[in-house]
């Protein structure tokens, strides 16, 4: 699989990275060998970009990444984690989609400097790898003005030392992303990790944000390019609760990729890399057979009267 810069970070990625919600049991339980194997597959593939957090599994989805990843070459790979939650017994923001949590452990919001300092330690030991490359504040719109000062602080502190090479945020909000990248100017992040924001569905990142991450060359990491998993047939939440003209668009999607014979989702996994601020898609798994497919969907050729049509739609 071809690898890319990302951005100004010194960094090189798969086009295809990994995310790894999936095999923390969001939603639904993974066995740790198919967890792992999921993880072995996707480095058959060519994958070398793997996005993990505390937050996913409570420490569940770091634990496996390190099974996984700690006896692979460490430069043939880009390791992301993220900081704003800690994993503690107790901890009160618990989340619902996690199938398998360990008992009596839940994530507490803080991304005060001693917290994030503590998490990055928290996660290298989870993992037992012995760096990560991109640090991710996590969904910073939960405490705005912490994140951006005393967090973001922090990850400067740890990219000027060479513990991490690069600044991120995981974010689900563009207009959240373009407000912390104009508030913090050149000391700010060097790569974005954008989830459901730019896709088939919905494009409202490249209004101000992926403009902005251009100009400032700043990479962007394109993530929830499924959006949730609506544009799959069968989709397993259904549509019933979609709104009416979201149910339409999709329609439409489909049977334009009908009469081109391409798989939607394969246009769903592309689409986000013809723009010029992302380099790479992270997309997620639960075993070896649904990465497989995504790298297929990867390759697939797609017309150029294909996408010309989109546009026109």
């Amino acid at each position: 699989m071809r690898t890319v810069e990302l951005g100004r970070t010194g960094l090189r990625v798969s086009r295809l990275g990994l995310g790894l919600a999936s095999i923390g049991g969001m939603f639904a339980a993974v066995p740790e060998p198919e967890a792992v194997a999921t993880i072995d597959r996707a480095w058959e593939l060519g994958i070398r970009l793997f996005d993990t957090a505390p937050v996913y599994g409570y420490g569940l989805s770091e634990q496996r990444a390190g099974i996984a990843l700690r006896g692979r070459p460490r430069d043939e790979f880009v390791l992301c984690s993220k900081v704003g939650r800690l994993i503690e017994p107790g901890g009160p923001d618990i989340q619902p989609i996690w199938a398998e949590p360990p008992a009596g452990l839940g994530p507490r919001l803080d991304y005060s400097y001693r917290a994030v300092m503590r998490s990055f330690e928290e996660s290298l030991g989870r993992m037992g790898i012995d760096r990560i490359d991109v640090l991710h504040i996590h969904d910073p719109d939960l405490d705005y003005v912490t994140a951006s000062t005393d967090a973001l602080r922090a990850l400067a502190e740890l990219r000027g030392r060479g513990t991490i090479q690069a600044i991120s945020l995981g974010v689900n909000h563009a207009d959240v992303a373009a407000r912390f990248l104009r508030d913090s100017g050149s000391k700010g992040p060097d790569c974005i990790l954008l989830a459901g924001r730019y896709t088939l569905l919905d494009q409202s990142g490249a209004e101000e944000l992926l403009p902005l991450c251009e100009k400032l060359g700043v990479a962007v990491l394109a993530a929830g390019v499924f959006q949730g998993g609506v544009l799959a047939e069968g989709a397993p939440h259904g549509q019933e609760a979609l709104p009416k003209d979201l149910v339409r668009r999709i329609e439409r999607l489909r049977e334009l990729s009908r009469r081109y014979d391409v798989p939607l989702l394969a246009a769903a996994v592309q689409f986000p890399l013809a723009h010029p601020a992302v380099p790479a898609v992270v997309v997620g798994a639960r075993n070896p057979q649904e990465i497989t497919e995504v790298a297929a969907w990867l390759d697939h050729d797609i017309p150029s009267t294909f996408w010309a049509e989109l546009d026109r739609h």
